[in-house]
């Protein structure tokens, strides 16, 4: 066996997925938020 088998991580890919869907939410909402506000100040 090599050293990867012997330390097999335990983590739940469920929760890795939904943390990167949140974060790529998160930055998408940000980008449109800061976008409304420079249209609203600049009309």
């Amino acid at each position: 066996m090599n050293e990867f088998e012997q330390n097999v991580d335990k983590r739940n890919d469920a929760i890795d997925s939904g943390v990167g869907f949140i974060v790529s939410f998160g930055f998408f909402a940000t980008m449109f938020i800061i976008a409304t506000v420079i249209k609203v100040i600049g009309s």
